[in-house]
């Protein structure tokens, strides 16, 4: 995806960015596969000690997994929803993160089977997560970590065969423009499962990364305390799933 307005602290900027990332002033070319969200838990605001079972919105699908992480915007328009974190407990779901105001698109979340590549939307689903990255050395997470550097990109363009991936430029082409996976906003990163399948113009490179005060292209962003919180948390043991969707 393609943005080159971008509200980073509400400021105006003429630079063009892609995928998820934060404004970029160079173009930066790099390959591999990644990973979206819809539900949102009813919590007592008493603490993170409180059980509850999620309760299913309209877009909701049910969570076999052991962890989930809900992001729950107020409308489809919204830019900013409520991220909180739960590990199953039993029958039970314990809140253990959050709740936290979390980023998403600029367009707000897409409904349900419509994300199309560029619309900067955030997809609303449930999904899995694939694995972690950064340019910053591995923060220590359970989860394999994939270091980011300058030939690292991430493939935006529904023609190239690398599309939604990560890719190598030094070995292989992205495609025209491709997502700079070393940029300032993916110091810390998670590969959120959305179009595995790397269905052409469904959208790609949807990440959860940190926050860059402002609505994104299409990823889910947190500060960078509380993301890190987030990463060391989520284990691929307990089969960890993300919901995004509207109240």
């Amino acid at each position: 995806m393609q943005e080159r307005t971008t509200g980073i602290g509400l400021m105006t900027v003429a630079l063009i960015i892609t995928g998820c990332g934060a404004v970029q002033s160079k173009a930066v070319t790099t390959s591999s596969r990644p990973v979206a969200v819809a539900a949102s838990p009813s919590v007592s605001p008493s603490g993170p000690t409180v059980t509850q079972r999620p309760t299913a919105s309209r877009t909701a699908t049910p969570v076999p997994g052991r962890q989930l992480v809900t992001v729950t915007a107020s409308s489809y328009g919204a830019t900013e929803a409520t991220f909180v974190a739960y590990e199953q407990v039993s029958s039970k779901w314990k809140r253990v993160l959050g709740p936290w105001t979390a980023h998403v698109g600029r367009n707000g979340i897409a409904a349900p089977g419509t994300k199309r590549e560029g619309d900067l939307h955030t997809p609303s689903g449930t999904y899995g997560f694939s694995f972690m990255f950064g340019t910053a050395p591995n923060p220590g997470v359970s989860f394999r970590y994939r270091v980011a550097h300058s030939y690292d990109t991430w493939s935006d363009d529904s023609t190239s065969s690398y599309y939604n991936e990560w890719v190598d430029s030094r070995y292989h082409s992205p495609g025209a423009s491709p997502e700079a996976m070393d940029g300032r906003y993916y110091k810390y990163g998670v590969v959120i499962a959305y179009n595995t399948a790397r269905t052409p113009m469904r959208g790609s490179a949807v990440f959860l990364h940190v926050d860059h005060a402002s609505p994104t292209t299409g990823c889910v962003t947190l500060p960078t305390a509380e993301l890190l919180r987030v990463m060391r948390w989520l284990n691929p043991a307990r089969s960890p799933q993300i919901q995004i969707s509207v109240r």
